[in-house]
């Protein structure tokens, strides 16, 4: 299922997307595969598993860390298909930083997610100025690349980033950094209104990430938007227990259970 059919499965259920992020091989790459399950049995429609890299520059402290471990514990490119493509039953995508991609070379990653069943790629240091010719190779194996419009976007590039748009949109609600927040930013909802009103007919969903941590925050989101993206509030549950694996896996789902609920439409 590409994710265009997911989005509209999902308004048809009139429920929203819950997007969900860990990073792959934390804490170890064994375990990521339990992990992305538990996140499956607690309704998560989309996965975004992490490559990490080891400059991270939009990732916060959480995440930062998450990357270090999995990188010290041997995490690769190879091994990350590896352990993506045995992640069934759920939509995947690719969150990593572009000089991955071209170390193993444009066609050969976007080859590489198709074949472990990865259905788009999220690059936050590619602008979409630059992203022709990833783009164009995403296009020849339906594969969607995903742009992030941040606070800061200017109306130029977000009409750029609409055009070249396809999956989703990753909606940035903050200035700064990944990690959880105790709020949702108050100038999320009028940025996605500009969004909307750029659009111009192609109408692409927007999905909301950057501190929404909190099955409140979802819902919140989910009123004005196609979907929430929880990733550091992940993350820093399994490092509270790394300890147990098993109770790490039970609150995964539970917790994961009460972030759906948020995507329910009235």
């Amino acid at each position: 299922m590409t994710l265009e059919e997911t989005f509209k499965k999902l308004n048809i259920r009139n429920e929203k997307a819950l997007i969900g992020f860990v990073t792959a091989g934390y804490p170890t790459a064994d375990a990521t595969s339990e992990i992305a399950d538990a996140l499956i049995r607690g309704g998560v429609d989309i996965l975004e598993l992490g490559l990490p890299f080891s400059d991270p520059i939009a990732d916060g402290v959480t995440i930062q860390r998450a990357s270090e471990i999995s990188l010290r514990a041997g995490m690769n490119t190879d091994i990350y298909f590896d352990v993506a493509a045995g992640i069934k039953g759920v939509d995947k995508v690719c969150l990593t930083y572009y000089n991955l991609v071209l170390q193993r070379g444009l066609e050969q990653f976007v080859s590489d997610c198709e074949a472990s069943g990865i259905s788009g790629m999220v690059l936050p240091d590619l602008p979409v100025e630059e992203s022709k010719p990833l783009l164009k190779i995403c296009e020849d194996y339906e594969t969607d690349l995903i742009f992030i419009i941040a606070p800061t976007t200017t109306a130029k590039r977000m009409a750029k980033i609409l055009d070249a748009a396809a999956g989703f949109i990753y909606v940035v609600s903050l200035l700064g950094v990944t990690g959880a927040r105790d709020t949702v930013s108050d100038a999320i909802q009028p940025l996605i209104e500009t969004i909307k009103r750029q659009e111009r007919g192609k109408e692409v969903p927007l999905a909301v990430g950057f501190g929404i941590s909190q099955p409140e925050h979802v819902r919140i989101v989910c009123e004005f938007a196609d979907g929430a993206i929880v990733g550091s509030a992940f993350i820093k549950l399994i490092e509270e227990e790394l300890d147990s694996r098993n109770k790490m896996l039970q609150r995964i789902e539970e917790f994961t259970r009460s972030l759906k609920a948020g995507t329910k439409v009235a």
